[in-house]
């Protein structure tokens, strides 16, 4: 019983509030909004419901209009800024994204170009090195003609001696 008057007696603890780790879900749900609004499926059904809005709401009767051509359609516009404004953010969050993932990509690229350069740099030393140590070891025409010369060496204490 004491241990529970003790618990109701202390404050609890400031709780923190934290993000959700369904950060990448939501830049995920961005991304896939943004690649949807640039199709070309999009900007034809958009096309037709606003078409279809302003040709309702132009031929149908006073009575039956939810937004009246008289006063310049103002539900539509209404419903068009709303989808901009939800659209403009998310657009931007996206873009931040694949901003994001162009940052990473370039640093790779450029350290891969770096290994690559390096990489490079060492096999043209080493082919230097290569050619350096080829001048000193002996040729086949260099052999050839050492072998000629003893042959010929060899020939002339022979004759002497017959």
């Amino acid at each position: 019983m004491a241990d529970r008057d003790e618990q109701f007696a202390r404050p609890k603890a400031r709780r923190r509030f934290t993000m959700p780790k369904s950060q990448d879900r939501f830049g995920r749900f961005t991304e896939s909004f943004a690649r949807a609004m640039g199709t070309p499926a999009f900007l034809i059904g958009m096309t037709i419901f606003v078409t279809f809005w302003l040709g309702y709401n132009s031929i149908a009767p006073a009575d039956a209009q939810f937004d009246p051509q008289d006063q310049g359609f103002p539900l539509l516009t209404l419903v068009l800024s709303l989808q901009a404004s939800y659209a403009s953010p998310l657009l931007l969050l996206a873009q931040n994204r694949q901003d994001d993932r162009d940052r990473v990509q370039i640093e790779q690229d450029r350290l891969r170009a770096e290994r690559n350069l390096n990489d490079t740099e060492y096999l043209a030393r080493e082919v230097v090195a290569l050619r350096m140590a080829m001048r000193d070891m002996a040729t086949r025409e260099f052999i050839r003609a050492e072998l000629r010369s003893f042959v010929d060496d060899l020939d002339e204490r022979r004759e002497p001696a017959s």
